[in-house]
């Protein structure tokens, strides 16, 4: 009968083979540091229109609620990482929308993969998360040490920075477990420096009604007035942080085909952007994140930089 380090070591190896950058192992427990965090976080309304964010409170502290037995919480990290970007006068896109939709994506290679190892190591049930439900997972991968939570409250990794998709493996078995890192960020101010909308109140706190990416995706009424000329350009999403952040000079080229952009998507100017019509959001997201905003959403986030300059 294997023992759970021989279980573990095989799960990473099968996880490393389907193109995972990081796997790191946390003890499935309630999250007692996170717990009045998170409550204050939402009593300051950090979460503007994002209701879902106040929902299932003990589920999100709790991983053991949202999928009872469970045991383990397994974190993935997937690089998305692209040097390439936009031609400058564009309106600019993520860097994690430039290909397919990521929910997707990891969630076609994992599927199959706990029937899978049911079969090689005795019945295992648990549950795939990819961005999809109350799951803490920067908090989880912190956890686990495949990086720290940084000023900015993305996840760090020392070797390839913060250009990561995180995703969660929920099984009822008992693994090897790692244990959190040192946080690296030491002095550094950039990110919370270059933040144009103010959003990075304080050290590891972000008021997410105040970013970027929540005007241009998640905000379904009017972009404020008073954010006009403090977008940078972005249309959909924000890379700002990241992209000052230092960790992010170790930030290598992904290995996923189905991240590369539509072949005509990075080549857009601003006048094309302006003028996009039904037919060619569809045809340039098809089967992007982007989708999310609806072809209305996107230009009006378009016009609200135009009207901004």
């Amino acid at each position: 009968m294997l023992n759970s380090s021989k279980i573990t070591q095989l799960i990473k190896a099968d996880l490393f083979a389907l193109g995972v950058d990081f796997v790191g192992i946390a003890k499935a427990e309630f999250l007692e540091e996170e717990a009045p965090r998170l409550e204050q976080w939402l009593a300051n309304n950090h979460h503007g229109e994002m209701s879902y964010m106040a929902n299932y409170f003990d589920k999100r502290l709790d991983p053991r609620l949202l999928v009872p037995g469970t045991k383990s919480v397994i974190s993935l990290l997937f690089n998305y990482y692209n040097p390439v970007k936009q031609v400058n006068d564009a309106p600019k896109i993520s860097t994690y929308a430039y290909g397919e939709d990521y929910h997707h994506v990891i969630k076609n290679k994992l599927n199959g993969l706990l029937d899978q190892w049911s079969k090689q190591f005795g019945k295992i049930e648990g549950r795939i998360f990819v961005d999809s439900a109350p799951v803490m997972d920067k908090v989880w991968a912190a956890k686990s040490g495949v990086g720290w939570i940084g000023k900015h409250s993305n996840l760090i990794n020392k070797k390839q920075g913060s250009f990561f998709f995180i995703a969660e493996l929920l099984v009822d078995i008992a693994l090897d477990y790692g244990h959190p890192i040192k946080d690296y960020c030491g002095r550094c101010t950039k990110c919370i420096d270059a933040c144009p909308t103010g959003a990075i109140i304080r050290p590891y706190v972000v008021d997410g009604s105040r970013c970027i990416s929540y005007f241009t995706i998640e905000l379904k009424d009017g972009i404020p007035q008073e954010m006009k000329g403090t977008f940078d350009h972005w249309m959909f999403g924000c890379d700002i942080c990241q992209d000052v952040c230092p960790w992010n000079r170790f930030s290598v080229l992904h290995n996923e085909p189905l991240f590369e952009p539509h072949p005509e998507l990075l080549g857009m100017t601003k006048n094309d952007w302006e003028n996009l019509k039904q037919e060619k959001f569809n045809e340039l997201f098809r089967h992007s994140a982007v989708k999310r905003t609806k072809y209305e959403g996107l230009m009006r986030n378009i016009r609200f930089l135009g009207n901004s300059i």
